[in-house]
């Protein structure tokens, strides 16, 4: 199975390139073509091997929350043109993202567990206990981190005081994020999921706000089984979860947190193998449909189908 780690596209009207974690996005005049490629992070360190139909995947379940969401907010979108892209609107990007959690778990749990009972300024309860639900959901963003660097919480009180947004702005990144929430929690419990925890961008185009980015996928969102939560939860078992976490997990148990000097565990064919079948799990579960493999011979195969999708979108 090829996967597209690396991206070197020449797109008609291309002024510059932006190399992500794991999106590449090259400007097109007030366009953006954001190639979601197989690369995989964790820990903000981008691993050394691909996942095969990684990108596909993230790249087609956001596509599908951006246009079920377009009541909510406006959002980026202009078109899908080829299984891993999206061309969107060129958006001046606020310098931080919402995190917003339903479920005491991950980071927050871990912590948590270690005594802290704030975080990013929303002070929490004593007494809880690992995947509890919080009584309302609460938003704890970070900074946007360069490639190499560390998000870091942040409180709604130093967004406002550095200047990352004004009252104004925070105010309706807050309803957006609370309201894409209950979206996306609604349409993950028809499915018999449970949407634990999510990221949202946001920036501005023309004076408005705009979503940005992916949405509601593996790679930025946590999800568990809808059916045997309760038992679990009170017996204190983990969950069963999609999402990224247990990737994390495994890079722990390997002894990697992303921290100077620590070596990523050898990725095998195995594990590799293990991380598509669990996004692929994941895309099919959320969505209610089969996933399409679009598998292609080689990774340069992989390259000049884009090339050639994207332009004819752009010259058509």
């Amino acid at each position: 199975m090829s996967v597209l780690t690396k991206t070197e596209f020449n797109f008609p009207g291309q002024t510059g390139v932006y190399h992500g974690k794991v999106r590449d996005v090259y400007s097109v005049g007030d366009r953006l073509v954001m190639v979601a490629t197989d690369r995989i992070s964790a820990f903000d360190v981008v691993l050394p091997k691909g996942i095969p139909f990684k990108g596909q995947m993230l790249n087609q379940i956001a596509a599908k929350f951006l246009d079920a969401t377009t009541d909510i907010c406006p959002n980026w979108k202009l078109s899908s043109p080829d299984p891993m892209v999206t061309v969107g609107l060129r958006c001046e990007g606020f310098a931080v993202e919402m995190i917003v959690r339903g479920y005491l778990c991950g980071s927050a749990w871990r912590a948590y567990k270690s005594g802290v009972r704030e975080i990013c300024g929303v002070r929490l309860p004593d007494g809880m206990r690992e995947n509890e639900k919080f009584p309302t959901p609460i938003i704890t963003p970070t900074t946007k981190a360069e490639i190499g660097e560390h998000d870091a919480d942040i409180s709604k009180e130093e967004i406002l005081a550095q200047g990352l947004a004004t009252p104004e702005e925070y105010a309706k990144l807050e309803e957006y994020t609370l309201a894409l929430f209950a979206r996306g929690t609604e349409m993950a419990a028809q499915r018999g999921l449970i949407l634990v925890d999510t990221k949202y961008e946001f920036g501005k185009h023309n004076g408005e706000i705009y979503l940005m980015d992916e949405i509601h996928t593996p790679d930025s969102s946590r999800y568990f089984y809808s059916e045997g939560y309760q038992e679990r939860f009170e017996a204190g078992e983990p969950q069963k979860q999609l999402s990224k976490e247990f990737v994390r997990e495994w890079l722990m148990e390997n002894g990697f947190q992303g921290k100077a000097g620590q070596k990523v565990p050898e990725m095998t064919d195995e594990i590799v193998a293990g991380i598509s079948n669990r996004y692929i799990e994941l895309y099919e579960h959320i969505t209610g449909e089969t996933f399409n493999k679009e598998a292609a011979e080689s990774e340069e195969a992989l390259r000049a189908r884009i090339q050639k999708n994207v332009t004819d979108y752009l010259t058509k």
